[in-house]
């Protein structure tokens, strides 16, 4: 059963995700992460100091972690943002549970909400130790999921959908494409967490060579212990240049990957909505494909790679998108 209100709340949630998402590579790209030491306040504060006395009281509080305000302010309007997303999914959740009587779904609305209460303990643990790569991928990887599941769950109470006809094998294709982009947002979120978006400063090259140095022993050790500082990365260059370039290979077997899938979209004879949904999928390819190759050659841009984030997120709404359209829709014999 569609339900009015849940799909308008579903698709605002949505979008405040998508924020979400944004924000958190925005704040960890700006060295921000720990710009509040404890949590869920800053410096034991609702908001981050601001004033000469309380940023004293915080010095004083925190020695080992002195005020920086911009910073502190970033990540707390992260959490303001955040939270309000929580709250949002907990209110819809309740809102699908009183009206399950007359059919309004509820299994996913409440996975939602479970994800919602993980994801903030993730949010915690990022602060509390201090970093950790596995933490911090684990928190995107919670953000991108229950951004995904909100377009599915807003699609899934949309009034209207268009009915996308499609070949019987092109569905399956598309969950191939989404776990290809899951795997290399993976590999993204991993060479950003272990600051190793730079450790190739040039392109199509690497420090000069086709195949640098490289150390994949080091390179995807999930933990190194506990008690450890991983702001700026603990790595040394040849683990970083690992990963930089699983990520690169990555990037072009993602590109092949949707690329051919956005032109099975296209191809001549297909209906006008599939092949939208496939020009879309293909321009929003181009684009991060783009805005990866800029970071290196720009030296990583605080815009460009805030963008290449949100790049990575448009596209698993796209291709979430087209998978829903694809379920709901009727496949032809050709």
């Amino acid at each position: 059963m569609r339900d009015t209100l849940v799909f308008r709340m579903a698709s605002v949630a949505a979008v405040l995700a998508l924020c979400v998402v944004v924000l958190g590579a925005w704040v960890r790209l700006s060295n921000a992460g720990l710009g509040c030491p404890d949590w869920p306040g800053c410096y034991g504060r609702a908001g981050a100091p601001t004033g000469t006395r309380e940023i004293q009281q915080a010095n004083q509080a925190f020695p080992q972690r002195p005020v920086q305000p911009s910073k502190a302010w970033k990540e707390m309007t992260h959490r303001y943002v955040a939270g309000t997303l929580g709250l949002l999914i907990g209110a819809m959740a309740v809102v699908a549970w009183r009206r399950r009587r007359g059919g309004t779904p509820v299994v996913l609305p409440t996975v939602l909400a479970g994800l919602v209460v993980f994801q903030a303990l993730l949010g915690m643990w990022t602060v509390t130790l201090l970093l950790k790569p596995l933490i911090v991928l684990a928190h995107l990887l919670g953000g991108l999921t229950i951004l995904a599941l909100l377009v599915w769950l807003a699609l899934s109470h949309a009034p209207r959908l268009p009915e996308l006809p499609h070949p019987r094998w092109l569905r399956g294709f598309a969950l191939v494409g989404l776990a290809v982009l899951a795997c290399q947002i993976t590999l993204g979120g991993w060479t950003s967490t272990n600051y190793a978006a730079l450790a190739c400063p040039d392109f199509p090259t690497c420090q000069g060579q086709w195949w640098p140095d490289t150390d994949f022993s080091g390179a995807f050790v999930p933990w190194h212990g506990p008690g450890i500082n991983y702001e700026g990365g603990i790595l040394d260059s040849p683990a970083r240049t690992a990963i930089h370039m699983t990520h690169r290979i990555g990037a072009l077997v993602t590109a092949l990957v949707l690329g051919a899938l956005a032109l099975s979209c296209l191809w001549p004879g297909r209906g006008r909505r599939l092949k939208t949904a496939g020009g879309v999928l293909l321009a929003l390819l181009a684009a991060q494909l783009a805005l990866g190759v800029g970071n290196v050659l720009l030296l990583l841009p605080l815009p460009v790679a805030t963008a290449h984030n949100a790049g990575a997120a448009l596209l698993l709404v796209a291709l979430v998108t087209l998978i829903r359209l694809l379920t709901r829709s009727t496949p032809h014999a050709q």
